[in-house]
């Protein structure tokens, strides 16, 4: 039976709980009420306890390695023990591996060995097809028509090959619009593409810039620049899931301002696949791309994925072509005279690599034994938790200046997000993240101060956030220890 909760004369059910910031039913709220049914603390470990036994995605967990403490390299075995799972938050970095990737790998490698180059054409996943094998679960997750994605090659590359087509420059149109802390490979395309066509990156990179104070990007304030600048922009590229807030951006209407303006809209999905729900052929965009080894776990530099909407099929031309851009009915005959596949399949390179493929499909399969729903309602309510007990723990108390403290940057609103949230502390961040670390949590630290943690849906448990709270006590406690004796040996 799912958990459920009573809200006056309203009994509210966990499955209920929507992305929907006009709902009254926030996570703070489930959790107080289910606390309050259980009878203990929203604090107390029963409550994780008992909403990881009602998790109806529970299972899901079992279809993943988990490392253990003691294999992580920085773990301190005096600080934690060594045959506990470790508390894995780093999803949003490399996603954790899925146990059927050894499996479908020794398949091929065994097939290669027995069959040679019949690989090609035979067994479950043939080699020259293995790619669009996986097709329609990859389509299912970003919301797409099977034609209008593509996987291949890295993102980057794939970024490459789009804004080649889409950023087409005129004397009028000629400005790429991204936000100032995009990815560094982002700011790096845009950068080299502008380069490229002669243009001044000065000029023609807008790059979007919080308020003076805030951490995070408006859509008014985003909204309010696409109506200023859009005659002259060209395309428009933002992430879906900001890399270092976790910021959620509003597609659907980034993507509708951008185009009433004239501009192509196209977003980097490398944060967003997997963790949010996705519509991108309903929503209109224009292009898209994405990794798949953070949320999608296929491993590091996994094969990546591309999006173009139909509409665009019979008017945006591949600028670079490559054999496997030709049309699959004609491509062995080696005539040489191109007959290039519409959309997204035209902008094929090469053959798709096997092993890549496989290591994808095994996590591919995962999600398919569920949906971007219900994966979401969980992680709604799992990313709630997490920032229900910092807020109870570690907020900021002006009645007591040395008590350390934890900042959220991420956005607070559940419809802004996805499941990271983004942590900036009082105190030094690079002496907190080491001392987490040794205890046997995985989290991700970035430059200048911010700690991404990331319950996963997928394969994270109620309990690891709750452990994740009991650690990060333990290593700020050592942190501030550090800090004072740092203060005290520097005043002599």
């Amino acid at each position: 039976m799912p958990v459920s909760t009573v809200l006056g004369r309203k009994t509210v059910k966990l499955n209920d709980l929507k992305m929907d910031p006009s709902s009254p039913v926030l996570p703070a709220t489930i959790l107080e009420q289910t606390a309050l049914r259980l009878g203990c603390s929203p604090t107390d470990k029963k409550l994780a306890v008992y909403l990881d036994e009602e998790d109806e995605l529970k299972n899901l967990r079992e279809c993943f390695c988990i490392p253990e403490v003691k294999d992580l390299p920085p773990t301190d075995l005096s600080l934690a023990n060594g045959e506990e799972s470790c508390v894995y938050f780093a999803g949003n970095s490399l996603g954790l591996q899925p146990r059927k990737v050894k499996t479908y790998l020794d398949e091929e490698l065994d097939k290669w060995a027995r069959t040679g180059v019949h690989g090609h054409f035979s067994g479950q996943r043939p080699w020259a097809l293995a790619d669009e094998c996986i097709l329609d679960l990859m389509a299912e997750l970003v919301g797409a028509q099977r034609h209008e994605v593509a996987l291949m090659n890295g993102l980057t590359v794939n970024l490459h090959l789009q804004m080649l087509s889409f950023f087409k420059p005129t004397p009028r149109r000629y400005k790429i619009l991204l936000e100032a802390r995009a990815f560094p490979s982002d700011h790096y395309a845009v950068e080299s593409q502008l380069q490229l066509h002669g243009l001044d990156v000065k000029k023609c990179m807008l790059m979007m810039q919080p308020r003076e104070g805030e951490e995070t990007l408006r859509i008014d304030d985003i909204l309010a620049v696409i109506e200023k600048e859009g005659d002259s922009i060209a395309v428009i590229l933002f992430s879906g899931v900001q890399y270092y807030t976790g910021q959620l951006f509003d597609i659907p209407r980034i993507t509708k301002a951008g185009q009433e303006k004239g501009c192509f809209v196209g977003f980097d999905l490398a944060h967003a696949v997997g963790n949010v729900e996705l519509h991108l052929h309903d929503w209109g965009v224009d292009f898209a791309c994405w990794c798949s080894y953070k949320y999608l776990n296929s491993g590091a530099g996994g094969l990546a994925g591309a999006y173009i909407h139909e509409k665009h099929s019979q008017s945006i031309k591949p600028a670079l072509i490559g054999w496997w851009g030709h049309d699959f009915k004609t491509r062995f005959l080696m005539e040489n005279k191109l007959q290039l596949s519409k959309g997204i399949n035209g902008f094929r390179l090469s053959n798709p690599p096997i092993l890549l493929v496989c290591a994808l499909q095994a996590s591919l399969e995962v999600f398919g034994q569920t949906t971007m729903k219900a994966l979401r309602r969980k992680s709604v309510l799992l990313t709630g938790y997490l920032e229900y007990l910092i807020k109870h723990y570690y907020s900021e108390d002006k009645r007591n200046p040395e008590k350390p403290f934890v900042k959220i940057i991420t956005p607070s609103q559940i419809e802004e997000r996805g499941c990271q949230l983004t942590l900036s502390f009082s105190l030094p961040i690079k002496s907190v993240f080491k001392e987490l670390e040794k205890r046997g949590v995985a989290c991700d630290m970035r430059e200048p101060n911010a700690l991404r943690v990331a319950p996963v849906p997928l394969y994270n448990s109620f309990h690891d956030v709750h452990r994740f709270i009991e650690i990060l006590g333990s290593a700020i406690t050592s942190s501030k220890q550090t800090a004072n004796n740092t203060a005290l040996s520097g005043s002599y």
